[in-house]
């Protein structure tokens, strides 16, 4: 992909996940959610950090610690550590929420998974 912003897709099939660079502990990617969230009940637990932008649209990210959800807007950034419990409490079945996403850490595999990804 040449451009961050070619072929977002304008309806909300499926949450759409394109690896862009993919190096022994790095995975950059893109993510479109156009009304999509984590099923009920279930929560991300990483073997690696992951940093994420909302470049545009909004979402809500939840950490199970945590009481209250952090509301996202375009630019806002949140570092999320290996193994913090977390979950996408909601994205804007509106439009499209496009994600940068950075995962890091030792865990993650030269092939672009990770060890024990539970994701």
């Amino acid at each position: 992909m040449r451009n961050f912003y070619a072929d977002i897709p304008d309806n909300g099939a499926a949450e759409q996940v394109i690896e862009l660079l993919s190096r022994p502990g790095l995975r950059i990617e893109r993510i479109v959610s156009k009304g999509h969230a984590t099923p009920a009940g279930q929560w991300y637990d990483q073997p690696h950090s992951e940093w994420v932008m909302v470049v545009s649209g909004a979402a809500r990210l939840r950490f199970e610690d945590e009481m209250k959800a952090i509301e996202m807007q375009a630019g806002d950034t949140v570092d999320i550590p290996a193994h913090r419990r977390h979950r996408v409490e909601w994205t804007d079945p509106a439009g499209a929420t496009v994600w940068l996403a950075v995962h890091y850490g030792p865990a993650i595999a030269s092939n672009g998974g990770t060890a024990d990804e539970q994701r």
